[in-house]
């Protein structure tokens, strides 16, 4: 049998945390694990549905309260108070139904950043549900930085108007399957156990057609081109799919529509790389500049920064820029920007420039008591 972990281990937090302290380290949890970021990694849904699991109970203060007294065993079928009771969470879908508020989005679809993953009905028996879509979302990091809505163009099948998606002719209706008599199933006895199958002539629908649609040719469904709108969140890593829920193809009439999953892809920046929540860039600096210090201007994915060079520079240092990178996703503020110094090498030089660098030459060699750097590393190894 199973361990169950405890609650406040589970969220990471200490047993006298503060109410927005548990809601807090809940959205944390529930954003690391959840399985739309985790590539439908069963591992991830069970740590998120145990995150749920434990803010239903540490997020409400009478269970919590409970759970303090008597632990798991408060929530164990026929245990602690009546009334009282863990909340089962069979699917994701349930876990959004209960705390959509915790991720904006008000207990149902279309709000926060997993606000638009959730929501809709299950699929009756007999009925197909529309298939699920996915696209590629090529986002620049400025977008992804500042967050943005998109629109995207795409094909989707939608119910014919002709027939409203029944695809009998008009006037017509379909008749009730004599293969399973309307139930979408049929039944096959195997010894002891029975099983149960889509009924092969309807094709579990429970119904045929007489006369089909001439529009669709009893399909029901016909191909249209949609617009549709896009929230993506700030700081939204690579990879991420955006589930927007019921933006997929039609599916029986009554049935539930399919899903749209945008899938997050990052486009080569010019200047910036992403490091999780940070970016790197390189600039070119003067040798002067470094060896005597000078304040200079760095791009910045919302404009420029001021930064400090110190004299004495070596080419290669690295400087840290504080919340100058990218948002992070669970809303903890921002990361930072490295910058990356070395010596630009000018292509032309004038006479003057020649003249003073020679002398400058001189004398580096004249203080460092050899002819040249090579000379000092043949010495090095003639040790």
């Amino acid at each position: 049998m199973t361990t169950k972990r405890d609650y406040y281990e589970v969220l990471g937090v200490s047993r006298d945390a503060k109410e927005d302290e548990i809601k807090k380290a809940f959205r944390k949890k529930a954003m690391e694990h959840h399985p739309d970021r985790n590539n439908g990694d069963k591992d991830s849904e069970r740590l998120f549905k145990e995150c749920a699991e434990a803010y239903d109970v540490l997020g409400d203060e009478e269970k919590r309260s409970t759970y303090d007294q008597f632990g798991h065993a408060a929530f164990q079928q026929g245990g602690g108070p009546r009334g009282f009771g863990g909340q089962r969470f069979d699917n994701v879908e349930d876990i959004f139904r209960a705390f959509g508020d915790i991720f904006g989005g008000g207990g149902g679809a279309g709000g926060g950043i997993f606000g638009e993953m959730f929501g809709g009905r299950r699929a009756r028996p007999g009925e197909r549900t529309g298939r699920s879509l996915k696209i590629v979302l090529d986002l620049t990091l400025e977008e992804i930085d500042a967050g943005v809505e998109r629109t995207v163009a795409l094909k989707r099948q939608e119910h014919c108007p002709t027939c409203n998606g029944s695809g009998a002719k008009k006037g017509t209706t379909r008749s009730t399957c004599t293969g399973c008599g309307g139930r979408g199933q049929v039944h096959r006895s195997q010894g002891f156990f029975t099983m149960s199958a889509p009924c092969p002539r309807c094709q579990g629908q429970g119904s045929v057609l007489q006369d089909p649609c001439p529009k669709c040719r009893g399909n029901g469904q016909e191909t249209v081109h949609k617009e549709i709108k896009i929230h993506v969140p700030a700081g939204i890593e690579e990879g991420v799919q955006l589930r927007v829920t019921g933006e997929g193809d039609a599916g029986d009439p009554g049935a539930p529509r399919g899903d749209l999953y945008c899938v997050v892809r990052e486009v080569e920046h010019k200047i910036f790389q992403r490091s999780g929540a940070d970016v790197i860039t390189e600039i070119p600096v003067a040798f002067a500049q470094m060896a005597l210090g000078d304040e200079v201007e760095v791009p910045t994915l919302r404009g420029r920064a001021k930064m400090t060079i110190p004299s004495s520079t070596q080419s290669g240092k690295v400087f840290r820029l504080r919340g100058q990178g990218l948002p992070t996703m669970d809303g903890g503020g921002r990361g930072d920007q490295l910058v990356r110094v070395f010596i630009e090498v000018p292509t032309k030089l004038s006479s003057r420039q020649k003249e003073l660098l020679k002398e400058f030459n001189e004398i580096e060699q004249k203080n460092a008591g050899e002819r040249s750097f090579f000379d000092r590393i043949l010495k090095y190894f003639n040790q």
